[in-house]
């Protein structure tokens, strides 16, 4: 406290307070680094693209139609028209390959000869049955959701979409005898990003093991699920890999330190200047960059120009499709055509190829679906 000087003719007296500043307050840096900020994303292509693949798959079961289309037998005939093909042709409870082919499904036949390259995207948005639907879905949304609210809906849309499109260039280099649907090679370009994220960020994950547990058995049990016919494993190999090598590129998060130096006011900085990626993350960047505009550029002329990868692996089609005695590996469509010419009924399954001829008395439409279900089968 200090006296001023008194004013002039009054005897007043002035006093001036003087209180001490409060010394400058320092951000907490070890608070800060606890406590990072990531933007948080509202999910919606993920849901979308779940709702879009179930509607997807009941048109198929309306334009399948087995009780007026099929051969007999279908499986759960109190559907109607949505009731599934005999457990013979397709375990999974689904359409027919005839179904599945007129909806988009992936036939090299028809993309090599038939000018029609957009096959190879329209197939990401089928499934072979009930059960693939399911079990794509529950994946789907568990893994997508999580990315989605991470990284946004522009990055996780680039990786569907590419790793699907990456998945059905696969599958047509492997799979030349039969049909193939690829939506499984979307959500495996999900699961691959998850892992090279995982890889990429490792040291912003508490519980890294239990993150590459939930991955492996996620990959696993998609992969057993491909044996099954119509199931491509191929597509969820292709999908897997493009996604792995999209996950390098597009998932790269900045290092905490980069990102407390931002939000340290200006001043008050002491520390040397931190870079926003690491040196490794630079140089995984830039190899899956390469690596995946070399690969596909590659897969699309062997495509175009006819290769079968198959005659360079005797055995790889086994990792597609395991055939046993309670369905076959052979997807292609099958058309059973019935002639009948006096007491002769000639039939011609077009998927197979096989021609049978009996001897009737008469034929009614019911025993003719019997003898095609029998012969087709």
């Amino acid at each position: 406290m200090k006296p001023a000087a008194a004013a002039a003719g009054t005897g007043a007296l002035e006093v001036r307070v003087e209180r001490p500043q409060p010394p400058p307050v320092h951000l907490n840096q070890a608070r800060l680094r606890a406590r990072p900020y990531y933007r948080r994303w509202t999910p919606w292509v993920v849901p979308a693209a779940s709702v879009a693949c179930v509607l997807v798959f009941l048109v198929t079961m309306f334009v399948n139609d087995c009780p007026n289309r099929g051969l007999g037998n279908c499986f759960a005939s109190f559907l109607g028209r949505f009731s599934f093909q005999p457990l013979k042709e397709n375990p999974l409870l689904g359409p027919s390959s005839t179904a599945l082919l007129k909806m988009g499904a992936l036939d090299v036949s028809k993309v090599v000869h038939g000018r029609q390259g957009w096959r190879l995207i329209t197939c990401i948005w089928l499934h072979a049955g009930v059960v693939h639907l399911l079990i794509n879905v529950l994946c789907l949304l568990f893994i997508g959701i999580r990315l989605e609210q991470e990284f946004g809906f522009v990055r996780i849309g680039i990786v569907y979409l590419i790793s699907g499109f990456g998945g059905s260039l696969m599958s047509a280099l492997f799979i030349r005898s039969s049909i193939s649907v690829g939506a499984s090679g979307a959500l495996f370009g999900l699961i691959g990003s998850m892992l090279s994220e995982l890889i990429t960020n490792w040291s912003l994950y508490a519980n890294k093991v239990a993150a590459l547990l939930t991955l492996v058995f996620v990959i696993v049990v998609n992969l057993a699920l491909g044996i099954l016919p119509r199931v491509d494993n191929f597509a969820h190999i292709g999908g897997l890999i493009s996604g792995f090598l999209l996950g390098f590129v597009v998932f790269i998060r900045p290092q905490f330190a980069w990102l407390n130096q931002k939000r340290v006011a200006p001043g008050q900085q002491t520390a040397p200047a931190e870079r926003k990626h690491k040196t490794y993350q630079y140089v995984l960047w830039i190899v899956a960059a390469v690596l995946l505009i070399v690969g596909f550029t590659v897969a699309i002329i062997l495509l175009f120009r006819g290769y079968n990868a198959n005659d360079h692996c005797s055995w790889c089609h086994y990792m597609s499709c395991v055939p046993t005695k309670k369905w076959k590996c052979n997807s292609s469509p099958t058309t059973c055509t019935a002639i009948l010419q006096q007491n002769t009924l000639n039939l011609t399954c077009e998927g197979t190829g096989i021609n049978r001829s009996y001897i009737v008395a008469e034929a009614p439409q019911d025993k003719i679906d019997q003898l095609c279900n029998q012969l087709c089968s």
